[in-house]
């Protein structure tokens, strides 16, 4: 005879054995970076802020901010100490890229995940949905002069996204290219103002 209760029972069973979320992806909002020049340095005010939000050890997204910047600094209580003049766009582009690439699923764009590594692979898996990926190798230690960019210089490029703060984005090598006003889909030509990193600061020029 069907039972109500074991009904109950295997539901509240099956309830207890889904995977726990810890951040609702409709409340998930990173903190705009806190940023000031001091000098020759910057300093990232809410730095510790951002990588609790993230829920990320502070120490790997320290790692990966200094690595995309080029640069040396170091943590001073809640916030960090850049070596260099970075303006709160670069940091919060680096943090956007952080995000995308460490936080986010693939699968349900969920930030419900952490990472883990399986034998030498980093592998970001999702508390929310159970898919996991490796984090892709990013980074090269020689370049081809073909995929090198160089302040100055005019590049045509095509947007194959657009940012956070509405300026489109184009990949030329290793490096993220921002173009204000660009729309994804459209191909430009622009000129390198600043590159820091593998970011690359641009302006459209009239072609």
């Amino acid at each position: 005879m069907y039972s109500t209760d074991s009904y109950e029972n295997y539901l509240n069973r099956g309830i207890k054995n889904l995977p726990q979320t810890t951040i609702a992806a409709e409340r998930f909002s990173v903190p705009v970076p806190r940023v000031f020049v001091e000098g020759r340095m910057t300093v990232f005010e809410n730095f510790s802020e951002i990588s609790d939000v993230l829920n990320r050890n502070p120490e790997h997204v320290l790692k990966f901010v200094l690595r995309e910047l080029g640069t040396a600094g170091k943590a001073d209580g809640g916030r960090i100490i850049l070596q260099g003049r970075f303006s709160q766009e670069m940091i919060a582009a680096l943090i956007d890229d952080y995000v995308a690439e460490y936080v986010i699923c693939s699968e349900c764009n969920r930030p419900d995940t952490h990472l883990t590594k399986t034998d030498r692979t980093v592998m970001l898996k999702c508390d929310a949905c159970g898919a996991h990926r490796p984090i892709r190798k990013r980074y090269v230690k020689k370049e081809s002069a073909a995929n090198a960019l160089e302040e100055g210089s005019v590049y045509d490029v095509r947007i194959e996204a657009v940012g956070k703060r509405g300026d489109g984005i184009a990949k030329v090598g290793k490096y993220s290219l921002f173009v204000p006003g660009a729309r994804k889909g459209d191909t430009v030509k622009v000129r390198v103002k600043k590159i820091s990193g593998t970011l690359a600061f641009t302006e459209k020029v009239p072609g």
